[in-house]
């Protein structure tokens, strides 16, 4: 997710305040932001895959580990009960995954891919904080390489075919860009309390499209991702650093519009949009 726009803490404490001097005024600090979000930049070797394939990938431990931990709270808010998780069902986590680096996973389907791919995603992202316990928020787990490293999006976890690969790899240079489907945002989670919900079950092939409708509408309703004030709209940052993933459904407001429930989708039409937000607080249950 995920989704960090600064890649480094030096920029977010000591050049970012710099460059917002330098840069004309007419740029704002929500458009510069922006330009500092990752890039969907495809990488090709991942765009092989079968075109008719009736084999499936298991994803059943994974699924048991998200029933027993993942707390769906009334208000559509999913937390994560990180400190309860046992040995034992780290160590089949850590399976899971090992299981999922020796799939040749460019012989299977796009929908399996898709599938596999948000899965490696998430059960990477909670082996991370795991394996960082107790932490406050993903961005203080500073395992990516280089001297002004922030997160753990950058450094490479595991290998799938022999090629390395990040968190930062899967999102941004294989799920953006091979599928360009706006709601990949919704499918990743990357342990905040500002990001999208980690789904209570495993994504399938055969339960994706379900599963990424629902998490567009808990996200679009929930304060998280829109929130009306006085003056406005003030929407998550993720429809600030990734706007243009959603011009295919019109842009944000009408990709938005889409899944807003009543009252909010009555007044989407008249209110502006005065800011953007994101909560980088662990999204661990209380």
């Amino acid at each position: 997710m995920h989704r960090v726009f600064l890649s480094f803490n030096f920029l977010s404490a000591i050049a970012l305040p710099l460059l917002l001097v330098l840069i004309p005024a007419s740029v704002s600090a929500n458009a510069f932001e922006r330009l500092l979000a990752p890039k969907a930049e495809l990488w090709e070797r991942w765009t092989a895959h079968e075109r008719a394939d009736s084999r499936q990938i298991s994803h059943a431990s994974w699924d048991a580990f998200l029933q027993k931990y993942v707390r769906p709270g009334e208000d559509r808010f999913n937390r994560v009960a990180y400190a309860a998780v046992t040995a034992a069902d780290r160590a089949t986590l850590e399976g899971y995954i090992e299981d999922l680096a020796g799939i040749r996973i460019s012989g299977y389907t796009r929908a399996e891919q898709f599938a596999y791919w948000v899965n490696l995603y998430n059960a990477l992202t909670v082996k991370v904080v795991l394996d960082h316990m107790p932490v406050d928020s993903i961005r203080d787990i500073d395992i990516s390489p280089g001297f002004f490293a922030d997160g753990p999006w950058r450094k490479k976890l595991l290998a799938v075919e022999g090629e390395p690969v990040s968190l930062d790899d899967i999102e941004h240079r294989i799920l953006r860009p091979i599928w360009r489907e706006p709601r990949v945002h919704y499918a990743v989670n990357c342990a905040s309390v500002g990001c999208p919900n980690l789904q209570p079950v495993a994504f399938t092939a055969a339960n994706t499209e379900s599963l990424l409708a629902q998490a567009a509408r808990d996200y679009v309703n929930h304060a998280r991702g829109v929130s009306v004030t006085a003056d406005g709209l003030v929407l998550s940052s993720i429809y600030n650093w990734f706007a243009p993933d959603f011009d295919s459904d019109g842009g944000v407001l009408a990709h938005i519009r889409s899944y807003a429930e009543a009252p909010l989708r009555e007044r989407l039409g008249t209110l502006p949009i005065v800011d953007y937000t994101y909560d980088w607080r662990l999204n661990g249950a209380r």
